[in-house]
């Protein structure tokens, strides 16, 4: 099951602060995946979840598979506090090999200290030597697509030029959001010389607790700093499988694939295929034909601003138009009200996916464009600010390619790490108004009939 994975890797959901031992729950796993599977043929299930389950089941399959062969996957451990393209900062990663169903060794370690091995010189995107100064491009900026194929493959080229092998069998992005939405379903935990740790606070907390103390100090042995995560993730993984509510369980892995806030890439093509058809991948969906928008941002300010970050999109279409016209309002909101070691003014390169062809007309709020073509689309990059405790709306105006107007629909993909924002979909048509408003939890469609 999807729960399986997520689970397996759960001593990894403490992955922004630093690594920890896994512990083999495997007889847990497998009797819960019996135990679900039964729920599932008793329960009427809408026809994409059941395509999910199956899915989940191969997965599995291949993860517990009983044939010798060690099995290698890089998880990239992201902090979405931080945002950028591909979910949040990576800060950390880990190294998994299992064999036999079995998870035989771990190895987690910060991205700069691999990056310290890395000494040839590769050209960094532009946003980070004009935003940034950053001169060389590493493993630790290497999430800077919106298609996770992509920063899989980036991050594998990265590992090599460290110096290591990069023959993995896939690749995991988690984002540090998950700590918290397991703290919902498990409850708080208490962690004997730390405190107690509830759902919606435990990373600010950790935060707190494990970089301000060494951003004021720097003397301080950095070597220990996170040991309060060795002592809290048994406690945690024993609350997740103890709950006693195996479809609960279930249905948060599910979510976390859905949100993008946990992606895979597999080396095995046949399985690769699966997780594509069920949008597990993160990959910009090139083949769409409608009207289409995503929307793409990265934090440059290299601060923890996204915590205080708010956003809501209204997007409005005119049919009645010679050529359609769609209208961009993205509205950041900068919650904090005053500058700190966490945050400051937020400052973004926005990337605005649309259907190819597309041509820009207005812009306000944002910089200068830069306008390129990439996944079969056009995107429109802009510099955006926001400045403490203030709104900016960013309004961009353009012309859509007259094709969409034939059976009228639209996809918005959603940005692994955003967390969930409110849009309102406005198309005007010689029909009339239509207007639908929802929260992008994951990708949504739009039609017009």
């Amino acid at each position: 099951m999807v729960f399986t994975l997520v689970s397996i890797l759960a001593g990894f959901l403490f992955f922004r602060f630093g690594g920890i031992e896994m512990i083999n729950k495997k007889a847990v796993i497998v009797n819960s995946l019996s135990a679900f599977e039964k729920v599932i043929r008793l329960l009427p299930v809408e026809k994409d979840t059941k395509k999910e389950i199956k899915t989940v089941d191969k997965l599995v399959e291949a993860f517990m598979r009983q044939d010798n062969v060690e099995r290698s996957y890089l998880v990239l451990l992201q902090n979405d506090m931080e945002l950028r393209p591909g979910g949040g900062f990576l800060g950390q990663y880990a190294v998994v090999k299992v064999k036999n169903g079995e998870v035989i060794s771990t190895f987690v370690e910060d991205a700069n200290l691999l990056d310290e091995r890395i000494h040839a010189r590769v050209t960094p995107p532009y946003p980070f030597r004009r935003m940034m100064s950053i001169k060389k491009w590493k493993f630790r900026d290497s999430n800077f697509s919106p298609d996770f194929s992509e920063n899989a493959e980036k991050a594998k080229y990265f590992y090599r030029l460290a110096g290591r092998s990069n023959n993995f069998d896939g690749v995991v992005s988690i984002n540090s959001s998950v700590l918290d939405r397991v703290l919902g379903l498990t409850g708080p935990v208490n962690v004997p010389g730390y405190g107690v740790y509830t759902a919606g606070s435990a990373v600010i907390k950790l935060e707190d607790q494990i970089e301000r103390p060494y951003l004021a100090n720097p003397d301080l042995d950095t070597r220990s700093r996170k040991y309060v995560l060795k002592k809290m993730a048994p406690i945690i993984i024993d609350d997740l499988f103890t709950l006693g509510n195996i479809k609960k369980v279930a249905d948060f892995g599910l979510e976390e694939l859905r949100s993008k806030d946990v992606m895979l890439n597999l080396k095995d093509p046949e399985l690769q295929k699966l997780v594509e058809d069920v949008h597990w991948g993160g990959r910009v969906a090139e083949k769409w034909n409608g009207d289409y928008l995503m929307l793409i941002d990265a934090n440059m300010g290299a601060l923890k601003s996204d915590y205080y970050m708010k956003r809501d999109v209204v997007y409005t279409v005119d049919l009645t138009a010679e050529k359609p016209i769609a209208t961009i309002e993205y509205t950041y909101t900068h919650t904090a009200t005053h500058g700190n070691w966490r945050t400051s003014d937020y400052h973004s390169y926005l990337r605005v996916y649309v259907p190819k062809g597309s041509n820009l007309l207005e812009r306000k709020m944002v910089s200068y464009p830069n306008v390129q073509e990439e996944f079969d689309k056009t995107y429109f990059g802009f510099i955006a600010h926001t400045l403490i405790g203030r709104q900016t709306k960013a309004v961009i105006k353009y012309e859509l390619p007259e094709s969409v107007k034939n059976d009228y629909e639209l996809l918005i993909q959603k940005q692994s790490g955003v967390g969930d924002i409110p849009v309102k979909v406005h198309i005007i048509s010689p029909k009339g108004d239509f207007i639908q408003e929802t929260v992008l939890k994951k990708d949504a469609k739009f039609e017009l009939k």
